[in-house]
């Protein structure tokens, strides 16, 4: 599942509580994370699914469903 594999490196990269990552957590209101912790989590979500997300497309993926659906798009 995308979800649980996302979740994982998004624990990670920021080494919080794997109970803190839900769909509905905003990167930067529930995370904290700031721009070069995205560009890191995106790095590695590259590099797990092996796809390339383009910096435009980052720019408009503000929480963790948003990153799970976009995956799921770019897996199909």
């Amino acid at each position: 599942m995308v979800f649980e594999k996302v979740k994982s490196v998004i624990v990670e990269q920021l080494g919080i509580d794997e109970a803190e990552v839900k769909m509905e957590a905003k990167f930067a209101d529930d995370l904290g994370v700031d721009s070069l912790e995205i560009f890191e989590i995106v790095m590695s979500l590259e590099e797990a699914f092996e796809i390339e997300i383009p910096n435009e497309d980052i720019e408009n993926i503000k929480d963790v469903q948003g990153i799970v659906k976009y995956i799921e798009q770019k897996l199909k």
